[in-house]
Formats: C-alpha cells, structure tokens, sequence
C-alpha cells in the first residue's frame, strides 16, 4: 500500500483514502437500511426538510455524509488523473459529493414511503364499511372483530359497538370512530344508512 502512494501528491492520497474509507462505511450502511436496521437512529442530526406527508427529507446524516465522502473522493481521483488541477479537482470532487447527499437524501425518503405504506394507519379506517367478523357486545361490553378494507387490504380488526344489541357475524357496519390503540367503535348499517351512503359517494363524485 506504501508503494501505491509513493508517486502521489498529498491532494491524490487525501482522495484516495476518503474515497476507501467512505465506499466501505456507505456499502455497509446501505445494505442495513436495505434490510431495515435503522443505523442513523443515534448518529443522524436531525435537519430535516418537511414533507406534505410529514416524511422529512434527511439531508445532514452520517450515511449521507459517507455517501459525500465516497463520491468526492473517487471525482478527485479521476480529475487528477485527467490531468485537472487542484484547484479544479476539489471544487469538481465538492459539487459532485453535494449532489451525491442530495440524490441519497431522495433515495432513503423514497425507502421510508415504501415502509411507510405498508404500516396500518388506524385512522383511516375511519368512515369504512365492513362485516362483522366475530360477534360484538352491545354498549361495549365485549370486544369482537370486523373485517374492513383498510389501505388497499382486507384486515380483521378488534372493534366495539354502542349499539343496545349485539350484533352478528356478517351484519354490515361502518367504522365511526378509533377508541383507543387499534379498537374500533362501529355502528350498525340498515339498509336505510347503507342507502344513505351510497347515495352521499354518488354526490361527491
């Protein structure tokens, strides 16, 4: 290794060793965030640019600052060896790691929406219609279990009823409110209410 940089300027060698050590980490980060360990849990700082869907865009993190490191060394090398300046080789291998933490910080966004949809948001199963799978008490008095749409899949879920009978397995209801953690508070539907709110779906499309 001592031969390696025997011929190289400081500037050569300073690329090469942030550009070694920087590939080694990133790979290593990279592939734990592929299979869900959270490395940034205790290292990341926490500027963040806000998303509409409340995901923030981590741009200063220890992975993005890897990423950075990888990037700007490999460009410097290959600047220095195309013969560009110092100068030049550092403002190239600076810009390119820039991008390169923007492009990463777009990427691990892009990985924590796909964790992000597949995780039950209880609340939106709010205003649904379902069956009752596993019979509920009346006035709350024993939790059953419903079968609703929720997210795109079907999910049987713990729910409980206001309502002064109990009501059966297959009888039709629809989600009115969250309880608390992952109970739900239903209600029957008649078929007058089931008419109703087909007939509110059609008004607002």
């Amino acid at each position: 290794m001592g031969d390696f940089f025997t011929d190289m300027s400081t500037l050569h060698i300073v690329f090469w060793i942030t550009a070694l050590i920087g590939s080694t980490i990133f790979l290593v980060l990279f592939v734990l965030s592929l299979l869900g360990a959270d490395s940034d849990a205790e290292m990341d700082t926490d500027t963040e640019i806000g998303m509409d869907d409340g995901i923030g865009i981590q741009f200063f993190t220890f992975k993005n600052a890897m990423a950075f490191f990888t990037l700007f060394g490999w460009t410097g090398i290959a600047c220095l060896d195309n013969g560009f300046s110092a100068g030049v080789s550092t403002t190239i291998a600076f810009m390119a790691g820039i991008a390169m933490m923007t492009l990463m910080s777009f990427l691990f966004l892009w990985i924590s929406k796909l964790a992000e949809s597949g995780t039950l948001r209880i609340e939106n199963a709010v205003g649904n219609i379902g069956e009752v799978y596993l019979s509920i008490g009346a006035n709350r008095s024993r939790i059953g279990k419903i079968s609703i749409d929720v997210q795109g899949s079907k999910r049987e879920l713990s729910a409980l009823s206001d309502e002064k009978e109990y009501l059966k397995q297959g009888e039709v209801i629809r989600v009115t409110a969250v309880v608390s953690g992952e109970i739900l508070l239903i209600e029957r539907l008649t078929k007058k209410k089931i008419e109703s709110n087909l007939t509110e779906d059609n008004l607002t499309k």
